[in-house]
């Protein structure tokens, strides 16, 4: 008879490795879109063949991982027919009243990480090995409530699944570009060339430690796995966070001072093809928020769309603090721009845990995660440094 548990593990990897692949199909059905539009502006047969070969390169691709999709669908569809067999034959074994709350494979592997940690790594069955470590599935890794004054930056920036650890991501900078009217078999005037770039990435590990003490341990009735689930999350967060503020932060420096100099940078300093906001240090947010114009009113607007509830000139405000988007307190600094288009992270989005050694404590839990985060398109936005005007 199959083990449930390693049908469970089984499942679960065919699950991420298909959510992995729907984001990629998505990514290369978006490039494809980004090619074509780009033809108009061909001006040689050169350009037109290095185009079309780009794009038969993307198709064949397109073709390779939804032919990979159709296979993994119907190893799920055989999985999880083999687990409602083995639930059907063996029902007492499924009564647990967790089950109430979680799907059978999710406890599967939630009891398989459990035992890697209580027994410090000895036991490996039930879950996805990475690197002589445990996986921690996605799912696990979604918090059931988030706080609401948490920032994720990584919900800001362009996101980018990967499955390799290095390569380049084509980029077509935003132009403003326009088609041009024509008569009827007039020849096609001349368009701009689309501005195309190879971002470069290297995915990077980073690891932090889980604080597991031996008395967690020892005691069975503890939920470790979720002990751990909710510690890496806020690890990735505040490190994913970190990582995209300190792009945000080499994005071109520019000093404004006073309410007219930040009017400046919106209106005139970034081009309006970009979603402009502004990711600002929590001192800035201060000074502006005590700010009216002439006619008596706060500069800040209220606005219960967006996360921070504020709006300067009509752009989203998001609010960090002082020594995440600037370099100690009282820093009165921020991002002005499109972080979408001014930034990448490059997600391999596998979480795991695994026993090191440590030369004082023995051995300590330690959590790992990676990702890259690059820059994009520097004229999507500036990082500016604010003086407050002084009075006359």
């Amino acid at each position: 008879m199959s083990n449930p548990v390693i049908l469970g593990a089984k499942l679960n990897m065919r699950r991420e490795s298909l959510r992995t692949i729907d984001e990629t199909i998505q990514q290369l059905k978006e490039k494809r879109d980004e090619l074509y539009e780009s033809v108009e502006s061909a001006e040689t047969d050169e350009d037109l063949q290095a185009i079309e070969g780009e794009a038969d390169d993307n198709d064949k691709e397109i073709e390779t991982q939804e032919s990979e999709k159709q296979k993994l669908e119907d190893e799920i569809a055989e999985l999880e027919n083999k687990i409602e067999e083995l639930n059907q034959k063996s029902p007492d074994k499924q009564e647990r009243k967790d089950e109430r709350h979680m799907s059978n494979e999710k406890l599967e592997v939630r009891e398989a990480i459990n035992h890697y940690v209580k027994t410090k790594g000895q036991t490996r069955d039930g879950f996805t090995s990475v690197e002589g470590g445990a996986l921690i599935p996605e799912e696990l890794l979604s918090p059931q409530k988030a706080p609401e004054d948490v920032v994720d930056l990584s919900n800001l920036v362009r996101r980018v699944p990967v499955n390799s650890g290095s390569g380049k991501y084509p980029v077509i900078k935003k132009s403003g570009s326009k088609m041009n009217s024509v008569t009827e078999l007039a020849n096609n005037p001349e368009l701009a060339k689309p501005n195309i770039s190879e971002v470069p990435y290297d995915v990077e590990t980073y690891r932090g430690y889980i604080p597991v003490s031996q008395e967690v341990i020892d005691d069975a009735d503890y939920d470790v796995t979720q002990l751990i689930a909710d510690e890496i999350s806020d690890q990735e967060l505040n490190t994913k966070n970190a990582a995209i503020a300190t792009v945000l932060k080499a994005a071109t420096a520019k000093a404004v001072t006073g309410i007219d100099g930040l009017k400046s940078v919106f209106n005139k300093d970034i081009k309006k093809v970009y979603n402009a906001k502004a990711i600002i240090s929590s001192s800035l947010y201060n000074s502006l928020d005590t700010e009216k114009d002439a006619n008596g009113r706060y500069l800040l607007q209220d606005d219960i769309t967006v996360a921070s509830g504020k709006r300067l000139f009509g752009k989203e405000v998001v609010v960090l603090d002082d020594d995440m988007i600037g370099g100690a307190d009282g820093d009165m600094v921020g991002f002005i721009g499109d972080p979408k288009a001014a930034v990448a992270l490059f997600d391999r989005k596998r979480a795991s845990v695994k026993w090191v050694d440590n030369d004082v404590y023995g051995q300590l839990l330690a959590g790992f995660v990676r990702f890259d985060v690059e820059e994009t398109d520097s004229e999507a936005g500036f990082y500016v440094t604010y003086t407050e005007a002084t009075s006359a």
